[in-house]
């Protein structure tokens, strides 16, 4: 799909296509072991190997809402992954990015943020995570820095 077919897609139909396609890269990470899941585990990945980091997925749910001090990390992980051009998207979903990331997320409150990594081989390539850029790259230049991105249900 190129920039100009995601421009002219419908609203509904681009929040769907972009929900499965990010479904189907966080099926194909965890297949891949392409995947860190948690703040600090991805704090950590992007400290050491920011280069390695293709995309970012932070997630909230009604639970953590008021938390401060989640609010601060997803800041400053925002702030890192604007400074480094890195994809970033919310999902409000938090159950549902849990049963994609699997055993991946030991706890709930683990799967705030999840990092999509490139092997250092580049052996891993994903059409939907290209789908994904594009729809980060178009909401950009509406000025939604983070946009929200609704998983599909469970099938």
């Amino acid at each position: 799909m190129t920039f100009e077919e995601v421009l002219i897609q419908k609203p509904a139909e681009r929040a769907q296509c972009t929900g499965k396609a990010l479904e189907e890269v966080l099926v194909s990470a965890q297949d891949n072991d392409a995947i860190t899941v948690g703040v600090y585990e991805c704090a950590k990945v992007m400290n050491l190997d920011p280069d390695s980091v293709s995309f970012c997925v932070l997630a909230m749910d009604e639970e953590f809402q008021c938390d401060i001090a989640l609010q601060i990390h997803f800041t400053l992980i925002q702030s890192f992954c604007f400074d480094n051009d890195i994809s970033i998207v919310r999902v409000s979903d938090m159950q549902r990015l849990v049963e994609l990331v699997g055993d991946k997320a030991e706890q709930l409150e683990d799967a705030h943020c999840v990092l999509i990594t490139n092997p250092a081989d580049g052996s891993w390539e994903d059409p939907a995570l290209q789908k994904l850029h594009l729809f980060c790259e178009e909401s950009r230049s509406l000025n939604d820095w983070v946009p929200e991105i609704s998983l599909p249900e469970k099938r």
